[in-house]
């Protein structure tokens, strides 16, 4: 495995469209959730976001875990 697939794996594991669709908002919502709280363009997590974003983390638990056990064992 090379570095570039490496890191595309390591960073696609969970993106803005994920959380978007497991909160049932819009993309656009957690973009501006992640504003700073003094934009004017800022709005409110979505209710529930924690337990969202815990479930998406251990989701993805199982896909980090195949890619660090794989990149451990590749002699490149």
């Amino acid at each position: 495995m090379n570095f570039k697939t490496a890191t595309d794996r390591l960073t696609d594991r969970v993106t803005a469209d994920d959380i978007a669709k497991a909160c049932r908002v819009a993309r656009n919502t957690i973009a501006r959730a992640r504003l700073a709280p003094a934009s004017a363009a800022y709005r409110s997590p979505p209710e529930g976001w924690r337990k969202v974003l815990a479930r998406l983390a251990r989701e993805r638990i199982r896909e980090l875990k195949a890619l660090a056990d794989e990149l451990e064992r590749s002699s490149e």
